[in-house]
Parts: C-alpha cells; sequence; structure tokens
C-alpha cells in the first residue's frame, strides 16, 4: 500500500495540478496609496506595450514566415495574451501558451536560431517565471521538463536547444527563490504578528496583576483587620451583651467571606490562562443562608420561593448565579441606604425563565449616596448577559428591583 508521502503519487499529484488543478488566484498584500497610483499608471502602460508587441508578432510572422493574415493574428495573440493572464492565473496561461509552442514553429526559416517568433520566446519566458514564482516547486519543475520537450522536437541545431535548456532552468531557479522569499516574508510577518500578540498579552497580565496586587493591598488587609477585630472584639471588651457578641461573630464571618471572594478574584486576576476557578459558585440553594446572614447582621429579610409549574426545567447555573448575585447586591443596597427596613425577597420560577423580585419596604426611595457605585450597574449587566431584563426604581411603599432571567439566551443555547 502506497503512504501518503510517495514520492511517486506525489509527483503525478504535481503533474496533475499542471494541467486540471485548480489555480488559486494570487492575493497581493494590502497595497499602499503610492502603489494605489503607481498601478492606475502601470495598467494602461502594459496594456498598449502588449498590443504593440501583438502588432510586432504579426509583421514578424506575416514578412519573414509569409504566414496568411488570420494565422499570423491568432498566432500573434496566443503569444501575448498568456503574459497578461500570468499575474492572476499563472496555471491557465501556461496551459494556454504550452500549445503554442508546437503550433508556433510553423514555416520557420533556417535563418531563424530558434523557431518561434521573438515576442513568444520573451512572453513564454514571463509566463514560466511567473508561474515558478507563484506554485508549488514539484509543479514548476513538471512545467520546465514539459517545456523541454517542443525544445528538442523543433530547435535544429542541438547547441541551441542546450542554451534553452539552462534558460530555461535559470528561469525556473528565479522564479523558485522568489516564491521561497516571499514564504519567508509571509513567515516573518505571521511570527511579528504572534511576537505582537503575545506582547499584548503579557502586558494585559501584568496589568491584572498590578490590579490584583492593589486590590489586596487595599481591600484585603482591611478586611482581614475587621474579621480580626470583630473575632477579638468579646475578649478585648468587658461585660459585651450577648446580642453585641452575636453582632460581632456576624460581621467577623461575613468578614471572612467576603475575603474568600477577594481571593478567589485575585487568583482569576492573576492567573496566566485566564480561566475561572473551578470551585463552586453560589446559586439558588444558598440563598436561604443569604438571608439568614442578613437576618444575623439586623436586617428583617423574608424570602419566599415559588412552586415551579410541573415539567419546568431546572434553572441552569449560570441564572441561578445571576439570581444569587442580584438579591445579594439589592440586600447590600438596602442594609446601606434603608437600615432597619423589612426586605422582601421573591422568586418566581417559570418554565422558560425565572423571576427574581426585591422589595425594601418602608425605606427611601432611592440611594441617599452620590451614584459613584456599580451595583445597580452590575445587576442590569448579569440579566442583559443572559437576555433578561432588569429595573430598579422607586415605589410606594419603597425601592424595588426586578428581573427576569431567561433560562435559554436568544440563540437557543442553555446557559
Amino acid at each position: 500500500m502506497e503512504q501518503p508521502d510517495d514520492p511517486v503519487r506525489a509527483a503525478l499529484g504535481d503533474l496533475r495540478r499542471l494541467f486540471v488543478g485548480p489555480d488559486e488566484r494570487h492575493r497581493p498584500g494590502k497595497p499602499t496609496r503610492r502603489w494605489g497610483r503607481l498601478r492606475r499608471v502601470l495598467i494602461p502602460v502594459a496594456v498598449l506595450a502588449l498590443t504593440g508587441l501583438t502588432f510586432v508578432a504579426i509583421g514578424y510572422l506575416i514578412d519573414l514566415r509569409d504566414l496568411p493574415g488570420p494565422y499570423a493574428i491568432g498566432l500573434a495573440i496566443g503569444s501575448t495574451l498568456p503574459v497578461a493572464l500570468a499575474p492572476r492565473r499563472p496555471l491557465w496561461a501556461w496551459r494556454i501558451a504550452y500549445p503554442l509552442l508546437f503550433l508556433g514553429t510553423v514555416d520557420a526559416t533556417p535563418d531563424e536560431p530558434w523557431p518561434w517568433n521573438p515576442v513568444q520566446i520573451v512572453g513564454f519566458l514571463f509566463v514560466l517565471v511567473v508561474l515558478a514564482s507563484r506554485v508549488p516547486t514539484g509543479v514548476a519543475a513538471w512545467a520546465g521538463l514539459l517545456t523541454l520537450v517542443p525544445v528538442f522536437a523543433t530547435v535544429p541545431e542541438r547547441g541551441n536547444a542546450y542554451g534553452v535548456v539552462v534558460l530555461v532552468v535559470a528561469v525556473l531557479v528565479v522564479g523558485d527563490q522568489v516564491r521561497r522569499r516571499r514564504m519567508s516574508q509571509q513567515a516573518l510577518a505571521e511570527q511579528a504578528e504572534l511576537s505582537e500578540l503575545a506582547q499584548a498579552r503579557r502586558a494585559v497580565l501584568e496589568e491584572r496583576t498590578r490590579i490584583a496586587r492593589e486590590m489586596h493591598d487595599v481591600v484585603a488587609h482591611h478586611m482581614s483587620m475587621i474579621a480580626v477585630q470583630a473575632e477579638t472584639a468579646p475578649y478585648r471588651l468587658d461585660a459585651l451583651p450577648e446580642p453585641a457578641r452575636a453582632e460581632f461573630t456576624a460581621i467577623a464571618a461575613s468578614a471572612r467571606s467576603a475575603l474568600t471572594d477577594m481571593r478567589r478574584l485575585l487568583g482569576v486576576l492573576r492567573s496566566e490562562s485566564g480561566t475561572p476557578q473551578t470551585a463552586p459558585q453560589p446559586g439558588l440553594a444558598d440563598l436561604p443562608e443569604l438571608v439568614d446572614t442578613a437576618g444575623r447582621a439586623g436586617m428583617t429579610v423574608t424570602l419566599e420561593q415559588g412552586t415551579p409549574p410541573a415539567g419546568a426545567p431546572e434553572p441552569p447555573e449560570a441564572v441561578g448565579l445571576a439570581a444569587y448575585r442580584i438579591v445579594q447586591e439589592a440586600l447590600a443596597n438596602a442594609a446601606r441606604h434603608a437600615p432597619g427596613a423589612p426586605v422582601r425577597v421573591t422568586l418566581r420560577p417559570g418554565e422558560q425563565d425565572l423571576g427574581v423580585r426585591v422589595d425594601n419596604l418602608g425605606g427611601t426611595p432611592g440611594p441617599t449616596e452620590p451614584p459613584a457605585g456599580h451595583g445597580l450597574i452590575g445587576m442590569r449587566e448579569r440579566a442583559r448577559l443572559l437576555g433578561g431584563t432588569f429595573t430598579a426604581g422607586p415605589t410606594v411603599d419603597g425601592f424595588t428591583v426586578t428581573a427576569v432571567l431567561p433560562y435559554r439566551t436568544t440563540e437557543g443555547e442553555a446557559r
């Protein structure tokens, strides 16, 4: 059984591509403004030059070989047409020019060292060098080898035939070197782009590390101090009432929980892979504990969880996490802006979405601090990421936060 890298099979594949394979269109790099202006001048000049060479070939074939006018015109056009086609379709240019090497020797005179008109010779060499600069080496080698068939079959003197061989080989070598240089430049450009991406990634990682360091120095330190002071307060203060001891215990627990979340966030920021931690994220099952924690902190919070309809799916983890964070932020805002006011948390699971409502009853109509925080913005972003809706605003009874979190995105994929 032949292997995929069999040289015979590879050579036959190159030969097949030369005659019937696809001729990929050349895709040059992004042109510069200067090249664009120069191109507008070069194209008309090239068209005029090829037209003039076509008339030169017609005169040569009629005057020196006495060919009929239609035959001379067709052969002359066949000498210049591949030249115009080669920059875009080099394989098709060679396929048109190669049969004309046999047809172009009709009625050649003994005075001609090579049995083709000069325009055809120059044009075919141009096609050959463009072909060698665009296609793999194997395909170009087959083109050069087949070119030698009409050379040895039609050139009368062997010395001139060997000269053609040297010229064809030289043209193929030049074209192949051009192709290799272009491939090297493309590889260097790709490597430079990868280096720029790596440098940008390194800059992002350095910035993330700096942010993590600043957060650790500023936030984690103060949270640790809060936790330590709250834990040691019952031992440092004499005759501390039992409710105050429970209050300090709740403060210490909240500080430790915040430190745990902070360490998880710092780990994500410092991670080079940028992938999140695999530690379990809070969800709907953790809401009762969140409500109990708020109650131990002195808030009056009630949780109402509705019964899902029959056959309704379980809310995805992303929906549960978003609902937990929205309730957590809403409770924090209620404790900050309306301390002492009762809060009601309501969950309404449906067949396709989860409704979340947090009512701050009897509180102030809205935040009394300057709008410098990002609590409401973060809740709204969490809802929108899931394709849901979010509203927050004052009501007759106080302040209400509502969110509808669909189980599926607009594209139909479960989150």
